[in-house]
């Protein structure tokens, strides 16, 4: 007998509320299904694949999920042409029985809009409909571990559990060494991938309902108010079209290795052809320039244009590791026979000029407030470097920082003196000087320090690549994925001190539901006994839920019982 089923309903609602679902037992139905569909994939069992896949697309658990991810990711607030958005649960959970009409569904157009590139050009982005998206999600739920079992291994981007640093690392391996390494590099970019891939392709190939994938891909867009059909691509934007790309560029490694021998064979140490992709980015190593040139760039031609796909002329190249090339924001270079991956030049440049133009933007705010603005900024550009040989560029960019902060206070105080100036804004912390920071208030009423984070207050700490093999829809897989989930999200927000505390009190488990806190699943620090009733602001009354057990654990309509644990149930 379920949770539910076990205290019973809570109002004349029953069951039927969004803050009424037991989400541990959606997400168990979900994972299991997930786990079959694995199963039935390594088996080559595709007729139990796709009825794998429709039993879960119709499911209440699938259909139910689908609905959180769309409300609860960042684009939550951001609708299609339709102007609808699902911000409360009585739209939430209707839009779990609109996922049930299956007959006459018709997605409705893109709404485009454009975000600037680093180049100066505007990427085309295509924004569906909150019931398109959630679509997509719920398809994407049985297309996923297929995608997970069958994709290349040495592809890093848009799957989960894989980032940059993977492929910074895979870089690292196959170029690493003296004389048995690659000295050649092919920097392949694919010209507008998301924009090109040919739809008759992927209908062919990608294992999903066909009639959906075509209405998808033929929706069209609505560009400044005129209708204009979608011939070719998947439109960026879509929960579902990364997926969609990936399918479309898996295989390339298999093509390779099939010409050019594996690594460890005789034919592959000649060759030393390796592929590391990230998205639509990627290289392939090489023994000689020859071989890259007339052998190994007509293959990958060759792939492309099966799929409407052809390699960008401005940004592919073929370039010796001596002189070093740019990937994911890092410069990979040879230096006296030694890799060392440095964030690259462009991206520095990029972000000392986003830092300049907040505080540009910033000319009058308090201390406080500017701070506020340029801490996550800095947080998350170290953060992404760190794992690479970062250190002299993070004082680099510290010292760089440190004269635009002074700029912006001297120009605050004209008529004040540089020291009046310094003793005003910038304090010890530490035993280090000059630290840019203030005071706040805390909760409890304390003054605390609030300084501006540094980048070289981040130390290096090596990025653990995760084995190209690992499937984590596949339960032997479990614990390892376990232990990276709970590492990874500790040396993200370790920052975080009370985040950290809690965290490895709970042992990364929320402590409604038992169930593992993770990025994607989000948390919320709640008090075990509310504030308003006399409760303390100090970690022994605190605790981390994900952020629909917090609601659940609050809203009067929540059917689902709490893990036994005296503290919260006195609540």
């Amino acid at each position: 007998m379920s949770a539910a089923q076990q205290a019973g309903p809570a109002s004349s609602h029953g069951n039927d509320h969004w803050n009424a679902i037991d989400w541990r037992a959606v997400e168990r139905t979900v994972r299991g299904l997930q786990v079959r569909i694995t199963k039935a994939v390594l088996e080559k069992d595709w007729r139990r694949v796709k009825a794998l896949q429709r039993f879960l697309s119709r499911s209440f658990a699938g259909r139910a999920m689908a609905v959180r991810r769309v409300t609860e990711n960042r684009g939550r607030d951001t609708p299609g042409i339709d102007g609808e958005l699902w911000s409360t649960p009585i739209g939430k959970y209707g839009a779990i029985d609109r996922l049930k009409q299956r007959r006459g569904y018709q997605p409705k157009p893109l709404r485009r809009v454009y975000i600037p590139k680093a180049n100066g050009k505007k990427r085309p982005l295509g924004i569906p409909t909150m019931l398109d998206r959630a679509m997509q999600a719920l398809h994407l739920l049985g297309l996923i571990p297929v995608a997970e079992s069958t994709g290349d291994a040495n592809s890093y981007g848009f799957r989960p559990m894989r980032s940059t640093a993977d492929a910074a690392e895979q870089c690292f391996k196959v170029l690493s060494g003296h004389a048995n390494c690659a000295r050649w590099v092919l920097e392949g970019d694919i010209e507008g991938c998301f924009d090109n891939i040919d739809h008759d392709w992927l209908l062919a190939h990608v294992p999903m309902d066909k009639d959906v994938l075509r209405k998808w891909l033929t929706s069209g867009v609505v560009d400044m108010g005129q209708f204009r059909p979608t011939t070719a691509g998947t439109p960026q934007g879509g929960i579902i079209s990364p997926t969609l790309a990936n399918f479309a560029l898996d295989g390339l490694e298999k093509a390779l290795t099939d010409r050019f021998g594996r690594k460890g064979t005789r034919k592959g140490n000649r060759n030393k052809v390796n592929l590391v992709r990230y998205a639509d980015d990627f290289i392939v190593t090489g023994c000689s320039k020859e071989l890259l040139e007339t052998e190994v760039q007509p293959l990958v031609r060759a792939f492309l244009a099966e799929r409407g796909l052809r390699l960008s002329a401005e940004k592919t190249r073929i370039t010796h590791i001596d002189q070093g090339f740019d990937f994911l924001g890092w410069n990979v270079r040879k230096y006296g026979g030694k890799i060392l991956i440095k964030p690259a030049r462009k991206n520095v440049k990029a972000f000392v000029t986003k830092v300049r133009e907040i505080i540009q933007q910033h000319k009058a705010v308090a201390q406080t407030f500017l701070i506020m603005q340029l801490n996550p900024v800095i947080r998350g550009w170290a953060n992404y470097h760190r794992s690479q040989v970062a250190s002299e560029i993070f004082h680099t960019v510290d010292r760089v920082v440190w004269y635009l902060l002074y700029r912006w206070a001297k120009r605050r105080h004209p008529n004040k003196s540089s020291r009046w100036v310094l003793e005003k804004y910038f304090r010890q912390i530490n035993g280090r000087s000059w630290y840019f920071a203030t005071e706040r208030i805390s909760a409890d009423g304390r003054k605390v320090g609030m300084p501006l984070v540094r980048a070289s207050d981040f130390k290096i700490k090596r990025h653990v690549k995760i084995i190209s093999d690992a499937n984590p829809f596949d339960p032997a897989w479990d614990d390892y994925f376990a232990k990276r989930r709970h590492d990874n999200l500790l040396a993200t927000h370790g920052h975080k001190g009370e985040f950290t505390a809690l965290f490895k009190r709970q042992q990364g488990l929320c402590l409604r539901c038992q169930s593992p806190l993770t990025a994607e699943s989000g948390w919320h620090v709640h008090h075990v006994q509310r504030r308003i009733d006399g409760g303390s602001d100090k970690l022994d009354n605190k605790a981390l839920l994900h952020k629909v057990c917090h609601v659940q654990h609050h809203h009067p309509l929540s059917v689902t019982l709490p893990v036994p644990n005296k503290d919260l149930a006195e609540a």
